[in-house]
């Protein structure tokens, strides 16, 4: 390999730690692969560090000991999220947006990765401190913000099915569960195969609405019958109604209170609780938003 400058250096080595963030490299992985020696590879991290906290582009560390090495985390401050919030809520306020029955229409922003991986940095950012190893997503249109947000934490994404109906291979052994669509108010099935999730996982929950929490509550059930810990639950809108929800402790990032089909009205916004609790952060830091343990219910 040719002798590389800095500036080389730097770069080959913030997209080897983008691809795949918060996995540790030790620096032998990059000394041998760019021919550099240690002392050299230690100061192009300190500038790239330096470089990521300027233009707020998440954290470099550099951990000692025999498994030490280097990480990536994707985290977004608090004017970040605000900024993206914001901009969310001002493009699904388009009065063309409104769907009969007072829905909204949002398919399309969710499957613009432009949209989603700046998204799931955001929840990488809410649950930062919850260390899960794995996302689940509910089908379907949960599924695109659920994967952004399992690659920024570098997890697999699981995804669980609607009915009960089989799922790969009918030899493959699955758990369902009933739960009560927020929506219709019917009772409904949720599946996954029992080795999808493995027991003692800790299971961050993405999806992309919650109105009575009924779907969420599921997922608790669900995760029981598997053995699993949900440490959290992700939502890019809530519902104001109902006021009370099936679950205790959740974050949303915008709050939908319904549309007005006759002045064309589209009344959401950013979530007041949860900029609350980001602006909370220390001035210059990410803002985490880490939710206590979710109440259990009987």
């Amino acid at each position: 390999m040719r002798r590389l400058r800095r500036g080389d250096r730097m770069v080959l080595i913030a997209q080897r730690l983008f691809q795949e963030p918060h996995k540790v490299f030790p620096l032998g992985t990059f000394t041998e692969w760019l021919g550099a020696a240690k002392s050299t590879i230690s100061e192009d991290l300190s500038a790239l560090r330096a470089l990521c906290e300027e233009f707020q582009l998440g954290r470099i560390e550099t951990l000692a000991g025999a498994a030490g090495g280097v990480r990536y985390t994707p985290l977004c401050t608090p004017a970040q999220i605000a900024e993206i919030a914001e901009d969310l809520a001002a493009r699904l306020r388009l009065p063309s947006r409104i769907l009969p029955g007072g829905f909204l229409y949002m398919t399309d922003l969710l499957s613009l990765p432009s949209v989603t991986s700046r998204l799931g940095d955001v929840f990488a950012t809410f649950f930062a401190g919850r260390h899960p190893d794995v996302v689940l997503a509910m089908e379907v249109k949960g599924i695109p913000l659920a994967l952004m947000t399992a690659r920024a934490f570098n997890v697999p994404l699981v995804t669980i099915r609607r009915g009960g109906r089989a799922m790969e291979g009918a030899e493959s052994a699955s758990v369902t569960v009933n739960y009560v669509s927020g929506s219709s108010r019917a009772v409904q099935a949720m599946t996954l195969p029992l080795r999808a999730v493995p027991p003692g996982a800790r299971v961050l929950f993405i999806d992309d609405f919650l109105r009575g929490g009924g779907t969420a509550r599921g997922v608790h059930d669900l995760m029981r019958e598997c053995r699993a810990e949900v440490v959290g639950i992700g939502v890019l809108i809530e519902a104001s109604q109902p006021r009370e929800k099936l679950v205790d402790e959740y974050v949303a990032l915008l709050t939908f209170d319904g549309v007005d089909e006759a002045a064309g009205a589209v009344r959401i916004s950013p979530s007041r609780r949860t900029l609350r609790r980001v602006s909370a952060a220390a001035p210059g830091e990410p803002a985490p938003v880490v939710p206590s343990k979710p109440a259990e219910r009987s």
